[in-house]
């Protein structure tokens, strides 16, 4: 007579009820009051918000700088996950606490940082001032800030999937002709997709959020590098609490249907 193991936490009911229970508290409520604010607003009061020339620069910036830093991390960190794991060296457990440093730094200290090492009299800015553009204050910098604090995500993503693959399916490959190229196309490259578009998913949504480390090196200048969490608490500390919720709203949803489209995209790629 077989015995009924005892599960390691309680059962379905329970655990269930406090996912929700906790979900709910943490996010269902904070949004759904959100929405519930932004709906006492006509629909031509929220459009005429929205649309605005401030609010639509600020939205283009945001995803734009966000998608573009998502993007190089998706590069740069494919090849730092690659190097980690695939080879030993002296030093690479440095390399490995670095990559994590910008989770446990505070974001408005890395945006300090930056910006003094990027402003135009910083110690990197002086030489791109003398080639005639500037780091600080642009664009340039809000996505160079964005891609530091965005970059153990693809990484971390990334590291445990190729830990994963064995050598010798390389190896193989490379035994039956392939070239390297090849190899990276037709055996890393399917493994690593679905993998590198969560990471790719992470980072963009952290960029799209993110606050204290550009609101430093952005310059914060309406129409050109206004970022729209700044624009967000620029309509709170002017009790324009309805504006602020509108564009709190537009941002919601655009992130919203981005990622929805990542992981459809992902589910597709894993099921092919």
């Amino acid at each position: 007579m077989s015995r009924r193991t005892s599960p390691v936490i309680p059962g379905f009911g329970l655990t269930l009820g406090y996912t929700l229970v906790y979900l709910s508290l943490l996010v269902l409520i904070p949004l759904g009051a959100m929405f519930v604010h932004a709906a006492q607003l006509t629909w031509d009061q929220f459009w005429a918000i929205v649309s605005s020339p401030r609010v639509l620069a600020a939205l283009k910036l945001s995803f734009g700088t966000a998608f573009l830093a998502a993007i190089i991390n998706g590069v740069i960190g494919t090849l730092l996950a690659w190097v980690l794991v695939r080879y030993t060296f002296p030093g690479r457990k440095i390399i490995e606490a670095m990559i994590d440093l910008p989770f446990a730094l505070p974001t408005a200290v890395a945006g300090i940082a930056l910006t003094a090492l990027y402003a135009p009299n910083g110690l990197i800015g002086q030489f791109a001032t003398t080639l005639g553009f500037k780091i600080a204050y642009t664009p340039l910098g809000i996505t160079l800030a964005l891609t530091f604090v965005t970059l153990p995500f693809v990484v971390r993503t990334l590291q445990p999937v190729l830990a994963d693959i064995p050598r010798e399916v390389e190896e193989a490959a490379a035994c039956l002709g392939a070239k390297p190229l090849q190899v990276a196309r037709h055996v890393l490259l399917p493994a690593l997709l679905p993998a590198w578009l969560t990471g790719f998913a992470l980072a963009f949504a952290r960029g799209v959020g993110e606050y204290g480390s550009v609101i430093f090196i952005a310059g914060n200048m309406p129409m050109k590098t206004e970022i729209l969490p700044l624009l967000i608490m620029v309509q709170l500390d002017q009790y324009n609490y309805a504006g602020a919720t509108a564009i709190g709203v537009l941002m919601l949803v655009v992130s919203f249907i981005l990622l929805l489209l990542i992981n459809l995209l992902q589910r597709r790629i894993s099921r092919s």
